[in-house]
């Protein structure tokens, strides 16, 4: 899903600017352990370098988050991928992604953060099954064009246009690289290409519920160890 939850102009402090640039690396390093240090033989990586540029994240932050996961630097620390699911307010399905060096300040954490918004973390696969894993892309692309057609074309199976002008698509789990490939053959600057969660139904959910969960989406998003949040919204 976008990130529609998210309140509009949000204003980042220092503070945040600062957790921002740690998420951020920590992806860096994740990626360059997954698939090597090289950018250029990377996607993952190199994704994730411009999105680190694009909120100035400073180059040695970069170089040293892409020397940790290649190996070259050990500072004790081993960042590990995590997923937590539950229910947040009024029946909501939620799925956070995590990336963390310490999972056992991760797991209490996100179970305080559930119960103290009215929700209730649960088990493994106790609400994966309201989503599909999906593939997805966002990105920009010059001129006049039909997204249908693009979508089309490119082996997606999904278009829509988002409120920055940009366009997000979404294609089967294992379909990702394939349609990266053709959307950027057919003149797209691909600015995201990830393994997602879409929900296959939405939440109904009146004005004032509606805010409920988007003050614990919000807060999810804000911990220091989340990297991505899926709702049923």
């Amino acid at each position: 899903m976008g990130k529609s939850w998210k309140n509009a102009g949000k204003v980042e402090k220092a503070q945040q600017k600062g957790q921002i640039f740690t998420k951020l690396a920590r992806e860096i390093q994740v990626a360059a352990k997954v698939g090597g240090p090289d950018p250029a033989a990377n996607a993952r990586l190199r994704m994730a370098i411009e999105a680190a540029k694009k909120e100035s994240c400073p180059n040695d932050t970069i170089d040293r988050a892409i020397k940790k996961g290649a190996g070259l630097l050990d500072d004790g620390k081993v960042i590990e991928e995590l997923m937590y699911e539950g229910y947040g307010p009024h029946g909501v399905g939620v799925i956070v992604e995590c990336q963390t060096d310490n999972k056992h300040r991760t797991a209490p954490d996100m179970r305080h953060a559930f119960k103290s918004h009215e929700g209730n973390m649960g088990e493994t696969g106790s609400v994966a099954w309201m989503f599909d894993h999906v593939g997805l892309l966002e990105g920009t692309k010059p001129g006049t064009f039909d997204p249908d057609e693009e979508a089309i074309e490119a082996g997606a199976n999904e278009v829509s246009k988002n409120d920055d002008g940009s366009y997000e698509f979404f294609t089967g789990s294992t379909d990702l690289d394939a349609v990266r490939d053709a959307l950027t053959k057919r003149g797209w600057k691909v600015t995201k290409a990830e393994l997602s969660y879409k929900a296959k139904n939405i939440t109904e959910l009146s004005d004032e519920q509606r805010k409920d969960v988007e003050k614990f989406l919000n807060y999810l998003d804000d911990m220091d160890d989340t990297h991505r949040v899926h709702a049923t919204i």
